[in-house]
């Protein structure tokens, strides 16, 4: 499975990218842009600003490849922007964790 899907290291389900290149999380919450790069980016104001979506449909788990290569070097990013998976990964939980999931209590 790919594209809309995004996946953490482990193969899990952690978000998913719109046709405009918005990332948001498995529960529906603005995490940032997929760049050119490509890195999902973020200004730290906007994170709040934006309205939560439905996520689609849950994916089945992956298959990673045992040996990935490196990331190429990143150019610097302007001053208020930060790289999400760099700084602040948690906005990309998996299924079952991140303490933005729905309480079902």
């Amino acid at each position: 499975m790919g594209y809309p899907y995004i996946y953490d290291t482990r193969g899990e389900w952690i978000g998913w990218v719109t046709p405009e290149r918005e990332v948001y999380s498995i529960y529906g919450h603005y995490v940032g842009r997929l760049s050119n790069d490509p890195r999902i980016l973020s200004k730290r104001t906007e994170l709040y600003t934006r309205p939560r979506r439905n996520p689609p449909t849950q994916p089945l788990r992956i298959n990673v490849p045992a040996r990935v290569p490196l990331a190429p070097m990143m150019p610097e990013l302007p001053f208020g922007i930060f790289d999400v998976l760099e700084e602040d990964a948690d906005l990309l939980p998996p299924v079952g964790s991140g303490e933005k999931q729905v309480d079902l209590d």
